[in-house]
């Protein structure tokens, strides 16, 4: 669920409480966590409510103005309308793995996971690849990397997110670079 960065810092600072969406089904559940770029939110409630039930106090806990300007953009898409409850819950835990340098021992539980990875993938190996890459062209647009292996971007940005969640790699504005762990792994890992 893509959240605009003025409106997580907002969430962040606590002034704002609700996001609506029009979705054909959730892609969030009360209980769960969401990672951004602020860190990490926690979702208190998943609700489907009719559109012609939203307040203009909802309206400004969710950051808009007016509930014109809310009513405005869920208008025209496509689902239902769901009311999310959310609250900073703290720093992305992956911001601090992914500056820590691995033990030995961390190094070769990184392998076995990125191996395992490798093993569930329908097109072979392709972390170490991906992490090579990466490696060698920082900062380079998503698209630009999927199509030097012949990949489509979107697979390859979900890829690159399950690395990102093993502290690997970092998102830069455009492209991505390896985090000091991700360089660790690299540097101690012979690359197919």
């Amino acid at each position: 669920m893509l959240i605009r960065q003025n409106v997580l810092e907002r969430i962040r600072a606590g002034e704002v409480t609700l996001v609506f969406r029009r979705w054909t089904r959730p892609a969030v559940t009360a209980g769960g966590t969401l990672k951004t770029a602020v860190g990490v939110l926690a979702i208190d409630s998943v609700e489907r409510i009719p559109l012609r039930r939203i307040t203009a106090k909802d309206a400004r806990l969710a950051g808009y103005n007016t509930l014109a300007e809310l009513t405005s953009f869920l208008t025209g898409r496509d689902g239902d309308v769901y009311r999310l409850a959310l609250r900073f819950a703290g720093a992305d835990p992956r911001v601090s793995l992914r500056e820590s340098l691995p033990s030995p021992e961390e190094i070769a539980r990184i392998c076995s996971a990125l191996r395992r990875m490798d093993e569930r993938s329908r097109r072979g190996p392709w972390t170490f690849t991906v992490l090579s890459l990466i490696g060698s062209r920082p900062g380079v647009r998503a698209p630009d990397l999927a199509q030097s292996l012949g990949r489509e971007t979107l697979q390859f940005k979900a890829d690159v997110r399950r690395l990102k969640e093993l502290g690997l790699t970092k998102s830069l504005a455009v492209g991505y670079r390896l985090s000091p762990r991700g360089q660790a792994v690299v540097g101690q890992q012979p690359i197919p």
